[in-house]
């Protein structure tokens, strides 16, 4: 396919599916005298397409269920099935037409989390059992569907496993009781990074993708938060533990079907769904809402979280190359940071109407086309055409690129700085060159438990800096914020200052950095420094920490925060965004106290 060209198109459907489900196969399982039978009955009374059995620790009840099936198949062949025999075997060949059925199981990891191994249709129950074997669920307990089952697999060897056994991966409720997401715990900050970022874990149930609230799980892990910069796919499903809606069960009252996510698939079938989350087309699943209810707009979710360092928006679309180039600008800044979407015929503020693009076909082809002539090397890009609030918006997926720097044919190089597309600078340059020359290396899975006590563990992002900062600088007994800017030395030469900044996000220090070179964020910095050099009794402190001012910017609210170390020196951080706030520097974030993040 020829690069910055969109893939071929297949006839896409909107389908239903419920990816974890109980049955009287679980310990747990409330509805004991229900069949199976009644379980497919229920789901195609909620109009799934695709469903999973997915017991506690077993397969007992996928095996139950087969057996049933496979007696009843034995009997036909005999000549020996009651009517009410062959009514029953009628139904489930009627909904085994209609309804993909998956097997699989809810495993316990070490330390009590809950992953979900999702197999191809017609997987054998030995095979199944090998796995859960495998994941050192003891052999006497197969048949239990217990949560409780002993010391099993770390979560990572859980992922590992199953994905190399053909299954999907997800992560049960991760936002919840028993989630990855360690949702309310105030330590395990490496942990949790290893946890919901690892490359064999396909995607992560939640229990919020219908939450309006802007700190709902599916924001955290849009890609934009720094420590978390793989976009992860969100889902939901009902776990249910009854056939129907129990109100009065408080903790979890869902039926089948009650929690339902839709995917856009070619067709019906475990491969397309695998592909579907092997890949980076987060349009392609949303939250199931009945007719009555207008369909879930991606683009509305997007414009609340604004623009940041994985998207951006461009309310008008001109073929005209001077408003063109602002769109291919964001492209290559895009390819060359963390990868991102562009959206074309929106504004950012979500109160503003949509205006949305004239021709839409055209002018994506347009888009397309001056990609291809402009970026070097190529960018392969899809431009697809969405609808918000009724109107075409065109949606421009850059993936992140794995042969930097990408240059424009003027020769500027662009990168993304949060919110903000700026001109790469001369250590910037270098080190996309040299990422690109960095052999990708995969480290062996390794076990990773929570610490003995509650301390928030920071680790180096995956894309860590070439060079740490000036040896100079005394040790911090608090970590930098995770956003935001540093002026970590400057120098005078013949008049001008110079400076040395450190990229918050990423760690990447830059030289030679002047008040006319520097980018927004940069030139904030540089400018507060010179002109308004901080003062003690300005900041209010909590301890070594502080909070000096707060200000917005493009309709992010930023801080301007302040940390002493050991030789009494004062560290300023520059234009940090609640993204980037951890630990004790919380306190200082309005209206966060006491709100955990996922």
């Amino acid at each position: 396919m020829p690069k910055g060209k969109s893939p071929p198109r297949w006839p896409m459907t909107w389908r239903r599916m419920d990816l974890h489900i109980h049955t009287p196969g679980s310990a747990d399982f409330k509805d004991k005298g229900i069949t199976y039978l009644q379980l497919l009955q229920q789901a195609e009374v909620k109009g799934l397409d695709i469903m999973a059995i997915t017991d506690h620790n077993t397969v007992a009840g996928y095996a139950a269920m087969y057996d049933e099936v496979e007696m009843l198949l034995h009997l036909e062949k005999s000549g020996r099935l009651t009517s009410e025999e062959a009514h029953t075997l009628a139904e489930y060949r009627r909904l085994s037409d209609k309804i993909m059925l998956l097997p699989g199981f809810e495993v316990t990891a070490t330390l009590g989390f809950h992953v979900l191994g999702i197999f191809p249709p017609g997987t054998t129950v030995r095979r199944l059992e090998h796995v859960l074997l495998e994941l050192n669920i003891p052999e006497d307990k197969l048949e239990l569907g217990s949560m409780e089952v002993g010391a099993t697999a770390d979560v990572l060897t859980v992922y590992r496993t199953i994905n190399e056994a053909g299954g999907l991966v997800i992560a049960a409720h991760a936002n919840s009781t028993h989630g990855v997401a360690m949702q309310g715990f105030d330590f395990g900050g490496q942990t949790k990074i290893a946890y919901t970022q690892d490359k064999h874990l396909h995607a992560l149930e939640v229990t919020d993708l219908e939450s309006t609230s802007r700190r709902r799980t599916a924001n955290f892990f849009n890609g934009s938060k720094p420590e978390y910069p793989r976009r992860m796919h969100c889902i939901q499903g009902s776990d249910s533990h009854y056939l129907v809606r129990n109100p009065a069960d408080k903790a979890n009252p869902n039926g089948l079907g009650d929690r339902v996510t839709e995917v856009l698939l070619p067709e019906v079938s475990f491969e397309a769904l695998l592909e579907l989350f092997q890949g980076d087309d987060f349009t392609r699943t949303r939250p199931y809402r009945p007719a009555a209810q207008a369909p879930f707009d991606y683009i509305k979710e997007a414009r609340k979280q604004g623009p940041n360092i994985v998207q951006c928006f461009h309310e008008t679309f001109s073929p005209k190359p001077g408003r063109l180039a602002a769109i291919i600008n964001d492209v290559a800044a895009f390819a060359n940071t963390n990868g991102g979407t562009v959206y074309v015929g929106v504004a950012a503020n979500p109160k503003t109407p949509v205006k949305g693009v004239d021709k839409p076909e055209e002018a994506a082809e347009i888009i397309r086309q001056e990609i291809q002539k402009a970026i070097t090397p190529p960018v392969d890009v899809t431009v697809e055409v969405r609808t918000s609030e009724g109107k075409k918006v065109l949606e421009v997926k850059v993936p992140k690129g794995s042969e930097t720097p990408y240059v424009l044919s003027t020769g500027q190089i662009y990168v993304r700085q949060e919110s903000e597309t700026g001109l790469a600078m001369r250590d910037e340059i270098i080190r996309l060159v040299e990422g690109a020359r960095r052999p990708a290396v995969t480290p062996p899975p390794e076990k990773v438990a929570p610490p003995a006590v509650p301390v928030e563990v920071a680790i180096v992002p995956a894309t860590a800096p070439v060079e740490a900062a000036p040896a100079l600088q005394p040790a911090l007994p608090v970590e930098a914020p995770k956003t935001g800017v540093e002026v970590v030395d400057a120098e005078e030469r013949e008049g001008i200052w110079y400076y040395t900044v450190r990229d918050l996000r990423n760690g990447n220090i830059v030289h030679n950095v002047t008040r006319f070179s520097a980018r927004h964020l940069w030139k904030y910095a540089l400018t507060e420094r010179e002109e308004h050099p901080i003062k003690e009794s300005d900041v209010t402190w909590q301890g070594d920490l502080g909070l000096w001012k707060t200000y917005k910017r493009a309709g992010v609210k930023r801080y301007n925060l302040v940390q002493r170390d050991s030789s009494g020196g004062l560290h300023v951080y520059y234009g940090v965004t609640e993204d980037g706030v951890f630990g004790p520097w919380r306190s200082f974030v309005e209206g966060e106290k006491g709100e955990p993040a996922p």
